[in-house]
């Protein structure tokens, strides 16, 4: 088979999570951008608006983040009429900190690694 297409028109595209043993997965970019969301807005009703997600799923993203972890990430404050919304721990700025670090290094070395694979693979077209 001869195709027209050639290693330079490919892209490598990652998809990074934490996961339990079982394959769980529990976290990932969209939990990463829920937090930092929840971080500029103090709100995680805004935050969540602004992904287009409901409040449920918001909340429960990062209910169980905080479960899977056993650190504290979000904090509530009272809602109701003075409607003063969620903010990060101290522990929530330091993990997306941490998070986003290792995704990026990742992303980094896996690029890396595709270029290699990449030049390996132009050896095989005529």
């Amino acid at each position: 088979m001869n195709s027209e297409k050639h290693p330079e028109e490919y892209f490598l595209k990652t998809k990074l999570y934490l996961a339990e043993a079982d394959g769980e997965a529990f976290m990932g970019i969209g939990v990463l951008w829920l937090l930092q969301h929840i971080d500029s807005f103090g709100s995680i009703r805004q935050a969540s608006a602004h992904m287009n997600l409901s409040y449920a799923k918001a909340h429960r993203m990062v209910r169980d983040l905080e479960k899977h972890l056993g650190l504290d990430l979000v904090t509530s404050r009272r809602g109701g009429d003075s409607r003063l919304g969620a903010g990060l721990t101290p522990a929530g700025r330091e993990f997306i900190k941490l998070y986003d670090r290792f995704q990026e290094e990742i992303k980094k070395k896996a690029e890396e690694s595709f270029a290699k694979f990449r030049t390996e693979l132009r050896k095989l077209y005529p």
